[in-house]
């Protein structure tokens, strides 16, 4: 159906908790990732997707967790669920730009996948997915069957790497961005630092890259001079 490259599988350990963090272009993100995989995976998803015909009955088989948003923290409960699901030995899928990339770019990553990975000392396996937007764009309404795509797997990040949240402040932050560095490098989308824009921000701004430079994201290894953010993962 797709001409899909694999690369890296040997870093998604065999068993025990793991969290796969990969970019995300594409609605087809959710179904190619886990018919590559060689055990089961778990995301979290809109209650909502179950009340829609197209979707109700795919995205649960696919391993979706359904939260419901109108009500109380979602947030929460969807980093609780998450972590029960890893507590019991689980692979656990995120995006952790928040939602879609609209424009095909990478953005700065939400930190609750640091806290996830903290809280419960699974590792995450970092993921590039190239060629996804190609097959399906944004709105479109079919896949382009036959299209390649590339989907490599890194090798992982630990808790322990980035600083101890309890002595620094920064070490959910330092270690989301060292993620987003190495997905990056995986997927070769140019980062945008700043949280990814909703289809109306887009719609209701001229220039949808506008940039929010920062210094203090923490690369894989030292900088030999102060760079921003943005000259950093676009190196």
């Amino acid at each position: 159906m797709f001409d899909l490259t694999i690369l890296g599988l040997e870093n998604v350990p065999i068993d025990g908790p793991a969290i796969i963090a990969a970019n995300h272009t594409s609605v087809l993100d959710s179904f190619i990732v886990p018919s590559v995989l060689p055990r089961n995976i778990s995301y979290v998803g809109k209650a909502e997707y179950l009340d829609d015909w197209k979707t109700k009955h795919i995205f649960p088989a696919l391993g979706m967790i359904p939260i419901d948003r109108s009500g109380g923290d979602a947030a929460a409960a969807a980093l609780d669920t998450a972590a029960a699901l890893l507590d019991s030995g689980g692979l656990f899928g995120i995006y952790p730009e928040g939602t879609r990339s609209r424009t095909g770019h990478l953005y700065k990553g939400r930190t609750g996948v640091a806290r996830l990975s903290h809280r419960t000392g699974a590792p995450i396996i970092p993921v590039g997915l190239m060629g996804m937007r190609d097959i399906q764009p944004p709105d479109a309404p079919f896949p382009k069957f036959f299209n390649a795509a590339t989907i490599s797997f890194g090798q992982p990040l630990f808790p322990d790497e980035h600083g101890d949240p309890g002595t620094n402040p920064m070490a959910f932050r330092a270690m989301t961005d060292a993620l987003m560095f190495r997905i990056r490098h995986l997927s070769g989308q140019q980062y945008i630092n700043r949280y990814a824009p909703s289809k109306a921000e887009l719609e209701a701004q001229n220039d949808p890259s506008v940039l929010n430079e920062r210094y203090d994201i923490m690369a894989d290894k030292p900088l030999d001079e102060r760079r921003t953010g943005t000259d950093l993962l676009n190196a």
